[in-house]
């Protein structure tokens, strides 16, 4: 990383105000939005031990400048669980430092530690940036995601 004073830690209940910041533009980079309601039960499911959803942040002198949120979850085709990587932003001013990359690495080593047997996640497919990144330390699949909203 060409940044050594970045510091990666658990998300915890003193983050909110800058976790929620991050938040709204991860989401608005998304140019997507969500109610008040499921922002506030995102955050709680973060810090709740009893969920198996779990939030990561990137600290540069103190101050958030990215996040990955991801969930553990039981699969056909392995004993053991798979880790979702099903949220990463970095701040743009902050932008080609490797904070995707140390983040992710945070996220592979979690779940190594939890005995997970595969990391993954999706992007929009015009995400340049981020699939640089994504092609250097991880396979892209031939699978295509389908979804029915309900």
């Amino acid at each position: 990383m060409k940044n050594s004073s970045i510091k990666i830690t658990p998300l915890s209940n003193t983050d909110y105000d800058s976790w929620l910041h991050l938040w709204q533009n991860y989401l608005t980079f998304y140019e997507t939005s969500l109610p008040m309601s499921t922002t506030d039960t995102t955050w709680r499911n973060l810090l709740d031990s009893n969920v198996p959803i779990y939030g990561f942040g990137a600290w540069q002198d103190d101050t958030l400048v990215g996040i990955t949120h991801v969930v553990l979850h039981p699969n056909t085709w392995n004993s053991t669980e798979c880790c979702y990587l099903e949220d990463l932003y970095v701040n743009e001013s902050v932008r080609g430092q490797g904070l995707g990359r140390a983040l992710i690495e945070q996220v592979y080593d979690f779940a190594r530690q939890k005995n997970c047997n595969r990391v993954y996640w999706t992007t929009q497919e015009g995400n340049i940036a981020a699939r640089k990144l994504y092609d250097a330390i991880a396979t892209q699949t031939d699978m295509v995601q389908y979804r029915k909203n309900l």
